[in-house]
């Protein structure tokens, strides 16, 4: 009976983890993120292996965290990692932002005839400054 139960477990959370991924993968094609990305970049002739390296890193996050893999990466393993996060979560935000036309509306109601560079890059630096005093500050446990 125990082998049913955790077999009727895993499938409801294979089908729940499968969801949330398409929805999220979903999500990031219909923004247009990876042909934005490899636009301004100049490297839209490896769009394809953009899309195929994003799918990989999502599955290898997947498999980490569910398995509970311990990867002994140190402390330059871990710094690459969270920049390597924020640079993705980054992207996710700015072409959500772009997409819906965030900052063109603010710069409109705001009156903003120039400086628009300046505003992303403050934007980016209260970002940035936000998550670094919530991580240490705040993320201090020991």
């Amino acid at each position: 009976m125990k082998m049913l139960q955790n077999g009727i477990l895993a499938v409801i959370g294979a089908c729940g983890g499968l969801g949330v991924a398409a929805g999220l993968f979903a999500f990031i094609s219909v923004l247009g993120m990876i042909p934005r990305l490899a636009g301004r970049l100049g490297l839209a002739r490896y769009i394809y292996q953009m899309e195929t390296v994003i799918a990989l890193g999502g599955i290898t996050g997947c498999v980490l965290s569910i398995f509970q893999i311990q990867v002994p990466l140190g402390m330059p393993g871990v710094i690459l990692f969270g920049f390597f996060s924020g640079v993705f979560v980054g992207a996710l935000i700015m072409a959500l932002a772009e997409t819906l036309k965030v900052l063109p509306i603010l710069c409109q109601r705001a009156n903003l005839l120039m400086g628009f560079p300046v505003l992303v890059v403050v934007l980016a630096l209260g970002k940035a400054l936000g998550s670094l005093y919530q991580l240490y500050f705040l993320g201090n446990s020991g």
